[in-house]
C-alpha cells in the first residue's frame, strides 16, 4: 500500500518517510481495509500476472494471490518487503520511479495508496508501468488527490510558517487533479478509461498524531522531537473542530484519486 519516500541526498528535503510494518498496521491498516473497490476496478482473474506497485506489507499483494492472479508486490520500503515476504508473497524492494522489471511481462499493473510518495518524478513513475505491461495490459490505481487530507495539510504549513520554516522542502506528497493525470498518462500513450476524484472522509484508528507520526513523518524529521510534539498538539487543535466529534473519534478528510488506463495492443 506505500511507497516509502527517500531522502535527496542534495538536502532539498531534509525530512525522510520511514515506514514500520507495525506501526503501519495499528495506524494505517484502513488504507488496505478501503482497498477492495480498486481491486474490484481492476477485475483480476486467474492466472494473470500482475505487478503491485508499492505493495507496502502486502495485504492487497496477497487478496490478489488468493485470487489466483500470479503476482507480485514492489516497493521501496525494505522493512516492508519483508513483512509482505513473510506471508509467502514475491515481493522485491524497488522504487517505483526507477523500474526494473522485464518488458511486456504483466497483464496488469495495481497500485493502491501508493503513487502519491513517488513525487520526484510521476512520469518515470507511468513510463515505467507502460515498460512492465504487455500491449493490451491495464494500469489500474487509487492514490491521494486534489484537496486530500487538505484541512490538515495546510494546518501542518501553517505550524512550520510559524517557526519561518518552507513547508514545500517537508511535503512527501504529490496529489494531482484529473486533468493533470490524464495528461501524463495519456503522454505515455494510455487510453484513459475512467479517472475521478472520491471524495472519502476516512475514520481514524486513533488519535490524529499517531496519524502523523506515520504519514507525515517527513515533515516531523525535520524538527527537535519536542518541536515535533508542540506542531502534533497545534494541528490538532486547529482542526479538531472539522475531524473530531463529539466522541472524540477523529476522522481525515481523504479525497482519492482513482482511475483505470489501457496500454493499446
Amino acid at each position: 500500500m506505500t511507497e516509502a519516500h527517500r531522502a535527496m541526498d542534495s538536502g532539498s528535503r531534509p525530512g525522510e518517510q520511514g515506514w514500520d510494518p507495525d506501526r503501519y498496521a495499528r495506524q494505517a491498516r484502513f488504507v488496505a481495509d478501503l482497498g477492495m473497490p480498486v481491486v474490484e476496478l481492476l477485475a483480476p482473474r486467474k492466472g494473470e500476472k500482475i505487478l503491485d506497485l508499492g505493495c507496502g506489507d502486502g495485504a492487497l499483494t496477497l487478496k490478489l494471490r488468493d485470487m489466483g492472479c500470479d503476482v507480485t508486490g514492489v516497493d521501496a520500503s525494505a522493512p516492508q518487503i519483508e513483512a509482505a515476504r513473510a506471508l509467502g508473497l514475491d515481493a522485491r524492494v524497488m522504487d517505483g520511479q526507477h523500474l526494473d522489471l522485464p518488458a511486456d511481462a504483466f497483464d496488469a499493473v495495481f497500485s493502491n495508496a501508493a503513487l502519491h510518495w513517488m513525487d520526484e518524478d510521476p512520469d518515470a513513475v507511468i513510463r515505467g508501468v507502460w515498460q512492465a505491461l504487455k500491449p493490451g495490459g491495464r494500469f489500474v490505481a487509487e492514490m491521494g488527490g486534489g484537496d486530500n487530507v487538505g484541512r490538515i495539510r495546510r494546518a501542518v504549513e501553517a505550524a512550520f510558517r510559524r517557526r519561518s520554516l518552507d513547508p514545500d522542502r517537508y511535503n512527501p506528497w504529490y496529489f494531482p487533479e484529473p486533468d493533470e493525470y490524464r495528461v501524463r498518462l495519456e503522454n505515455a500513450g494510455f487510453d484513459v478509461r475512467d479517472i475521478r476524484l472520491i471524495d472519502r472522509m476516512t475514520r481514524l484508528p486513533g488519535e490524529l498524531g499517531g496519524w502523523l507520526d506515520t504519514f507525515a513523518e517527513s515533515w516531523l524529521a525535520a524538527l527537535e522531537p519536542a518541536e515535533a510534539e508542540a506542531v502534533k498538539a497545534e494541528v490538532a487543535r486547529e482542526v479538531a473542530p472539522a475531524l473530531r466529534d463529539a466522541d472524540g473519534v477523529w476522522t481525515a478528510d481523504y479525497v482519492r484519486l482513482r482511475f483505470a488506463a489501457d496500454k493499446p495492443l
